[in-house]
């Protein structure tokens, strides 16, 4: 679990998002969703379906070096500590604290750890399956970028002995058009549970 330095004080450039408050999340757009939910039937909605389909995909079979393809350079990966709160509490995070707190870097070093003889948290590797539901894509203030909305169940079973574990949690995405296609400038998890129950986090969301 990393501790990054969160501050209530809108990042350059845009209002106040997870991402402003994190140090690591410095660099990443502060793009925002504009009107109402886009049409089912909307290309952009079916562009942004598939593309986490497609993604989901990559990530059941472990292929990380090709999803690490999928994110920008800029790319904000963060999974905020949730916490239980009186209902007018006004927030249900813990300041500074993170299950996941990554930039492309960070994330491209946790992915060539899984290939050297120390990753032993995924060797032998676990099986994964993503579930994705409730997708909702809203238009940005670029048309190069959408913002999308999703529920995901990852069922994780690791070994022979242990029973299989899962993770439930809402993601809100950041999806910008490149000349490569479309990729993932910044995803922020909302995971369900206030205590993990899962042996490690060696795995991706």
């Amino acid at each position: 679990m990393s501790n990054p330095t969160f501050t209530d004080r809108p990042g350059p450039g845009g209002p106040t998002t997870h991402s402003s408050r994190s140090t690591l999340g410095v660099r990443a757009s502060r793009m925002q969703r504009v009107g109402a939910t886009l049409p089912f039937g909307d290309e952009r909605h079916l562009l942004a379906h598939q593309w986490l389909v497609d993604e989901a995909w990559l990530l059941d079979a472990q292929s990380y070096s090709e999803w690490l393809d999928l994110l920008t350079d800029d790319i904000h990966y963060l999974m905020p500590v949730r916490v239980s709160t009186a209902l007018g509490a006004g927030y249900d995070t813990s300041p500074g604290m993170a299950h996941f707190d990554e930039d492309k870097y960070s994330l491209s070093r946790r992915v060539a750890r899984f290939l050297t003889e120390h990753a032993w948290t995924e060797d032998p590797p676990s099986r994964l399956r993503h579930h994705l539901s409730n997708v909702r894509t809203f238009a940005a203030d670029d048309p190069d970028h959408l913002v999308v909305e999703s529920a995901t169940l990852l069922f994780r079973s690791r070994g022979d002995v242990r029973e299989g574990s899962f993770v439930s949690a809402g993601r809100e995405d950041l999806l910008r058009s490149t000349p490569e296609g479309w990729k993932l400038a910044r995803r922020t998890i909302m995971v369900d549970d206030s205590v993990m129950r899962m042996q490690n986090l060696a795995i991706f969301l």
